[in-house]
Parts: C-alpha cells; structure tokens; sequence
C-alpha cells in the first residue's frame, strides 16, 4: 500500500544548534516522504542551523520562545497538513521508517504513532536514560493507564485532529509527556511502532540534561495527575488527613470513654481540623472532577472538528 500524493504531509523538526546534524535529517526525509514539505523550526541557535537546514532544502521558521514544548507549540499552530511527523533534530532516529508510520495512521485511522526506541549501542541510549524512561512511563501508566512502552520518544506522527485539539502547556522537553497524555484522556486510537535508535554524530550534543529534565518531566505528571485526575489526587490526601486524624485521636477518645474527660484539648483540635481537612479536600476534589469532565468534553469537541485521518483523503 502506498501513500496518496493528495494527501499532505509535513515533516516537523524542532531545532536547538544541530547544525551537524540538520541538513542530514532534511536530507533523508526529502527522500523517503518526497512529497512531504520539511518544516525546521530553529529556537535560537547559535551555530547557523537555519541557513544549513534552509540551504539543504527545508523551510525555516525562528521560534524566539527557548524550550521544545515552545517549539512545538508553535508548530502544531502553524502548519497545515493532514499528517505530521515530528522529529528531533540530532539525527538519532532512522528516517526510513516514516512511510510506514504514516501509512499505519492513515490506514488504520490512527491519531498517533509513537516510535519506540530500540537500541544496542551504548552511547546512543544510556542506561540512566532507559530507567528514567521506563520510572516515568511507569508512573504514567499508573496514573492514566493503558500507555506507550516509550513516552518520551521525540519520533511521532499526527493526524490534523490531534494536532488541532492538543493546547501545550509545557516549554522544555516535558512535551513528550504531555503529548501521551493527551491522547490517553481523549481515548485516541494510537499505536507504537519499534525503530532504530542511533548515537549521535561525533561532535554533536545533546541538549537533555538527565536530572534536571528527569524532575521536570516528573513535576509535570504530578501536575498533570492534580489537573486531569483531580478527583483521585485530592482522595488521596482526604484519606492521609483523615487516617492522621483517627490515629491521634484514638487515646483521646479511649481517655473519653473511661473518665469522661478531654485531657489534651490541643491534640483534640488538631484532630478535628485534619478530619474537616480532610472533608475540604474530597469536595474540591468533587469539584474539580466536575469542572475536568467538562473541560474534557470541550477538548472532545475540538478533536471531533476536524476531519479524520484516511489513507483514501482527497484534502
């Protein structure tokens, strides 16, 4: 099966000094999508990136907001397509597969296809990387559930309805994880297809600090879980001041039982503020799971807008 050419499709690359890198990407994709137009979205680099990528045949747009979740926000704004595949620029992931990719999208009418990164060369996927990858997908899983196997894999295709539904919240390379989790609380059709993961070329470097960016990508599922899973968060809060609140005022209420008296009239009152506490917690929580569906309904409303993804489109 191949692709229709009526079907349009944009190559996203979001660049931070890759120049070594660049015109290889645009290069490699121009051949194995060459009806895609490649998009290299530049975020201040210093090293000349964009008149290498605009040289090399790629049209550059500058973001001036610094971070990946910037970039891709002002990808996802800007262009129009019926397919997007996004692509980090360091040139670490194979380039042949994208037909493939976007074939299962618009064959299956997907909204996502996640590259899950597969790798024996040491250099190219550390082992602190891998378990920070397999921790926070852990945690994702957990929280949302059904999830990907690699959630922080910079090699995805959209459809046009994904794109045009998904508000970024995140600047730097948390994006990743907000992209999961947004199909994952629409219920998208998604897939995850194995693909190569390379090292990079010798004198480029990566811009991912492991634990700065490890606890900023775990700040972001805990603020995601508190914004999309409010009902859940706050439970789990309500029940540690409510057990707190059992807990100290167990000898209090034996003390009560035996002489009729309140001894420790502190430790009472510290019990009743934790229990109403407690009690303040679950209604906001009951709140807020209220005010979240509906804010869910219109993110399901948005994505419903748009057409969706058909390997026979004539868009």
């Amino acid at each position: 099966m191949t692709l229709p050419r009526t079907a349009r499709i944009a190559i996203l690359v979001p660049c931070y000094n890759e120049a070594l890198t660049i015109a290889s990407i645009v290069r490699d994709f121009n051949a194995c999508l060459p009806h895609a137009q490649v998009y290299v979205f530049d975020n201040n680099s210093t090293d000349g990136t964009a008149q290498v990528a605009r040289e090399a045949g790629a049209i550059v747009r500058n973001v001036p907001a610094q971070g990946k979740g910037s970039v891709v926000r002002r990808m996802f704004a800007d262009i129009e397509a019926d397919a997007y595949v996004m692509v980090d620029g360091d040139d670490t992931y194979d380039a042949s597969v994208a037909p493939q990719l976007v074939e299962r999208l618009l064959a299956e009418g997907l909204d996502m296809v996640v590259g899950n990164r597969v790798s024996t060369e040491q250099a190219a996927y550390r082992p602190g990387h891998r378990f920070g990858n397999a921790m926070l997908t852990g945690f994702v899983s957990f929280i949302f559930g059904r999830t990907f196997t690699d959630i922080l894999s910079g090699y995805r295709v959209f459809s046009r309805r994904y794109v045009k539904s998904f508000a970024a919240h995140s600047a730097g390379f948390e994006i990743e994880t907000e992209l999961t989790v947004h199909s994952l609380e629409l219920r998208m059709p998604v897939a995850e297809v194995s693909t190569i993961y390379k090292s990079r070329p010798e004198g480029s470097v990566s811009k991912l600090n492991t634990y700065r960016d490890g606890f900023r990508i775990l700040g972001t599922i805990f603020r995601l879980f508190k914004s999309e899973r409010p009902l859940a968060f706050y439970s789990i809060f309500a029940t540690i001041s409510a057990l707190l609140s059992v807990i100290l005022a167990e000898p209090i209420v034996k003390t009560y039982l035996q002489t009729g008296l309140v001894p420790r009239l502190p430790t009472a009152t510290l019990c009743a503020s934790l229990m109403l506490f407690g009690v303040i917690l679950l209604v906001c929580g009951i709140i807020l799971d209220a005010v979240t569906k509906g804010r869910i309904e219109q993110k399901r409303f948005a994505y419903l807008a748009q057409p969706g993804p058909s390997l026979d489109s004539d868009a």
